[in-house]
């Protein structure tokens, strides 16, 4: 969301219903002025290095929309390790995560805005046309209400937003005449069906064709919502109705948001997780700022923003009291349960509650924000990404990391409210780590696991549709835009829409519902924009100050973990609660604490239920630690160079890879296949890494055959033909219930579609050489002393990127324009740690559990997720070591009607070869731009 520009300086009174540009300043919105004040508190960043990593992301934005539009337009997404478009029905279904395509080339769709903020114009033009004669918004599937409304009718009424700014200034879009906001008004009438509910809260799916309910229509017998499902969905509605002057749209979105609101706990104002959408009972009763409850806060305050009604600040401000009250426990965001909000609902943290310090800024509430977005950039310089979910003492609770771009967004609205350099670094180093780690051939591919390396086969809409968008504007000078970013307001999805439209077909009644429901305490109410000189008092370095006690609380510190231990307990000298992994029970005073839960008050009865939960908690992490993290096979012969990166199985015998330094060598093909007896080609297996089928014997005993026949290692090779990694939990090989200490080699599992990948790189280049290991290696270091084409090197973007140290004798300082010959000796000392270097390499991803050996096991069968290993710690300050590791489990679903025109575009090895090059002559292109 911007700063919008309004027309009276900072603290002076705003009257209820005030005009859009004074009701916009009201909500914190002042914060431009304050930005002089932070320029002394780190060193300024030159314009020139602005401009340089602006064009830095306006390249990677181009890679990233390019081969969308090349390979996968017309579908919904781009599959950026295949190199093929995403089409619903022809890939296995990944669950949930599928409901957001619709047939209707979402990605294009939610891109338009981003092409005009990025000054693109003419290629927006071009995206217009196709948009209008391409998609087709009549399609039978289910899809979700959510993620359709924030994705494809904000992108739409985004698209028509900027498209009529285009048309006004005379230059570009001379002939639209409004068929972008036909396309939106017909998809809100096809959204509008899902409202039918007594309670109005929206079903969280209906089929495009025949809406919900009807037997052709697939869905309607849902009961649960998530309350951000429900409560995101006024900006976009509202804006269709001031912009059509249909006012059915704003009318039923309203609705949603007065049910939500008066089904919120009275005594903490706090909301669930899912509501039941006909009756309006809390199905999960936790409470967070998270997944599943996020954007319905953020639309609350940007809602009061946009429309004027003064009631949705109300609400906002009510919430934003309860969460500073429960939830916020600086610098952690801790889930708790709404109707015991002193009682943490869990002991982890999920990546979507990056976007809340950004709304703080909004808020005007700068200190927490600081603190928060501090400790999440700690976790990011730990893991290069901010993984899904990570714990109170910052272990990977999930591993993955879909490129999300909600501490983008934060980070850019810390910049504009405080004008701190320190911020312009934050957001350098994400363009490094995009580049460095996420970065393939046809896009920027989705982290399977953040700790391995891994990528999934995946890039999703919202990459195109907020992260370009705020890393350019973080870099950008107002002269860089060719529209003015404050007379508009971000969606939840960074869609544009402007505020004038708070003055537009004004026909809904605001009656204000929020006093009937509370008694409002009116010091939480502040009707004048925030004070700079109390938001930032006279000290350059106040934010810096903030700041400095995070800097090691991922690394150097044990951190406390999260215990609610309340304020007056400390200050009177009591002990904290007991915690289960400090338990013991040869302890008296245990013992005696034990007796006395839930006996002597409420607060002792609250203390034993957290014991409980956390027994239970301990006593599953104590199953987890028994599992084994994933490891990687990582082609590293020519033309891969360390590119591709297969995630693999473990197994419970062997060489540990974790323990021993990597295995390295040559693949070669066991005869038999199987490899269950002693083989026939021992001659070609020796030295090498041998490829074995899985079936018919145990997995001990092809380990041992290989072994015999002078193998230095070993991959065994799904049978089930069409297995991937990406639709099934990891998968351990077991041993054979004897004694396997005699297995001395290295013994890895691939599924078929990750087998199949080293198999045809050896039948098109016979020679295929695989690094074995417990993550994936930095190209540098696998190519030291290597001969390589320089091109490889040029397209490496850690030297690219990375200004190395002036030195005759470091063979790193070559820069591209010294390396003139096809080929050459290149030796490259890896100057980053084992954790930052693990990541570079364009991978797949984890494998399905599969039940035809009975000595065989699957994370599913365990019910439990590996751990990684971090720092945790006790209330002594002891810290301990622990795995973590998310546990997945898809089903494969076929959408109706699944006769798509598109088609699969699956490439063969020279085309994506070509596309390699394609790549490399675009590192050239920015090396001589000084880019």
């Amino acid at each position: 969301m911007s700063e919008a520009g309004g027309g009276r300086g900072c603290g002076s009174s705003v009257p209820q219903r005030a005009p859009w540009s004074l009701v916009a300043a009201t909500a914190a919105f002042c914060l431009v002025s304050a930005t002089s004040v932070w320029t002394a508190g780190a060193a300024p960043m030159s314009r020139e290095e602005r401009q340089k990593l602006g064009n830095q992301v306006l390249e990677m934005f181009d890679h990233a929309y390019g081969n969308y539009m090349e390979h996968a337009y017309p579908a919904d997404e781009l599959m950026p390790l295949t190199c093929r478009g995403r089409v619903r029905g022809q890939e296995p279904s990944r669950g949930d995560v599928d409901d957001a395509l619709g047939k209707f080339s979402l990605t294009l769709i939610d891109s338009l805005d981003t092409l005009v903020v990025l000054n693109k114009t003419k290629e927006f033009e071009d995206a217009v046309r196709k948009v209008l004669r391409d998609v087709n918004l009549d399609n039978d599937v289910v899809v979700s209400v959510f993620e359709t409304n924030i994705r494809v009718l904000g992108g739409l009424l985004g698209g028509h937003s900027l498209a009529i700014m285009l048309k006004e200034k005379g230059e570009y879009m001379q002939w639209y005449n409004d068929e972008l906001l036909q396309m939106a008004k017909q998809l809100g009438y096809k959204l509008l069906p899902a409202f039918n509910t007594t309670s109005g809260l929206p079903y969280p799916r209906i089929n495009l064709k025949f809406g919900v309910r009807k037997p052709e229509a697939r869905t309607g017998t849902e009961t649960d919502t998530c309350t951000a499902c429900a409560g995101t969905l006024i900006l976009e509605f509202a804006a269709l109705s001031r912009f059509t002057g249909a006012t059915i749209f704003e009318e039923y979105a309203r609705k949603a948001l007065d049910f939500l609101w008066e089904k919120r706990q009275r005594s903490s104002n706090l909301v669930g997780v899912t509501i039941n959408i006909h009756t309006g009972d809390w199905v999960r009763k936790d409470s967070g700022v998270g997944a599943g409850i996020d954007s319905y806060y953020e639309y609350l305050l940007k809602a009061y923003v946009l429309l004027g009604d003064d009631s949705f600040l109300e609400r906002f401000n009510t919430h934003y009291d309860a969460i500073m009250r429960y939830i916020s426990q600086p610098p952690l965001l801790l889930d708790v349960h709404i109707h015991k909000p002193m009682l943490n609902a869990r002991t982890w943290m999920d990546a979507l509650l990056a976007f809340f310090p950004g709304l703080q800024v909004l808020k005007g509430d700068i200190r927490p924000a600081i603190e928060t977005h501090e400790m999440l950039y700690q976790v990011i310089k730990k893991h290069n990404f901010l993984p899904e979910a990570f714990t109170t003492d910052f272990r990977v609770h999930w591993a993955q990391h879909p490129l999300r771009p909600e501490f983008a967004e934060s980070t850019y609205f810390l910049y504009k409210a405080t004008g701190d350099p320190y911020y312009l670094e934050v957001g350098k180093t994400l363009i490094e780590n995009l580049n460095k780690y996420a970065r393939v051939p046809c896009g920027f591919a989705a982290m399977k696991d953040v700790r391995t390396g891994s990528h999934e086969d995946r890039m999703d809409s919202f990459f195109l549709a907020e992260m370009f968008k705020y890393l350019y504007l973080l870099f950008a000078d107002k002269e860089d835009i060719i529209f003015d970013i404050e007379d508009y307001i971000f969606t939840t999805e960074a869609h544009l829409l402007p505020l004038w439209l708070s003055t537009t077909n004004q026909s809904i009644s605001k009656k204000n519902t929020t006093s009937e429901y509370t008694e409002l305490d009116d010091s939480n109410f502040d009707w004048t924009c925030p004070n700079t000189q109390i938001l930032f008092p006279n000290d350059p370095l106040y934010a810096q100050s903030i700041r400095e006690p995070l800097k090691n609380v991922v690394d150097k510190s044990c951190p406390r973990g999260i215990i609610r231990v309340r304020e007056e307990s400390f200050r009177s000298g009591a002990k904290p609660p007991l915690r289960a992994r400090d338990f013991m029970a040869t302890n008296p005073e245990h013992l005696e604490i034990l007796k006395k839960m839930g006996a002597a008050s409420s607060i002792d009865a609250e203390d034993g239920l957290r014991f409980m939960q956390e027994m239970i908690e301990l006593s599953s992490q104590q199953q987890k630690e028994q599992q084994l993290p994933p490891r990687a096979v990582q082609i590293v012969s020519h033309p891969f160079f360390g590119r591709v990166v297969l995630t693999a199985g473990p197994a419970q015998f062997g060489l540990d890879l974790s323990k021993h330094k990597e295995t390295r060598g040559f693949v070669a093909s066991s005869k038999p296949y199987n490899g269950c007896s002693e083989l026939t080609n021992p001659e070609a297996v020796m030295g090498k890494i041998a490829l074995i089928q899985r079936g018919q014997c145990m997995f001990a005993e092809k380990a041992r055959n290989v072994q015999n026949a002078g193998a230095i290692g070993g991959i065994v090779i799904d049978d089930n033909e069409g297995s991937s990694s990406d639709t099934a939990p990891l998968f351990q090989m077991a041993g054979d219930g004897k004694d396997t200490d005699d297995i001395k080699i290295p013994m890895l599992f691939l599924f078929s579609k990750e087998g199949s990948i080293i198999l045809d790189a050896i039948r098109e280049y016979e020679e295929v050489e695989v690094l074995l290991s417990d993550k994936a290696k930095d190209r540098a270091a696998i190519l030291k002393g290597k001969m390589i084409p320089s091109y490889i090197i040029n397209s490496n973007p850690e030297m690219e990127n990375e200004e190395q140290p002036s030195s005759e004798n470091d063979s790193q300082n070559q820069s591209a324009e010294q390396i003139t010959s096809s080929s050459q000796e290149v030796d490259l000392v890896d100057q980053e740690s084992p954790e930052e270097s693990s990541l570079n390499s364009q991978p797949e991803s984890p494998s399905p559990a599969d039940t035809d050996n009975a000595a065989s096991v699957s994370a599913s069968e365990q019910n439990s997720k590996p751990m990684e290993n971090h720092e945790t710690t006790s209330l002594d300050g002891e810290c301990t070591d622990l795995d973590n590791q998310l546990q997945e489990q898809s089903e494969t679903e076929e959408d109706s009607n699944p006769n798509v025109s598109w088609g699969k575009k699956v490439q063969p090895i020279d085309s994506i070869l070509a596309d390699w090059n394609e790549d490399i002559e675009a590192f050239e292109m920015m090396e001589k731009d000084e880019l």
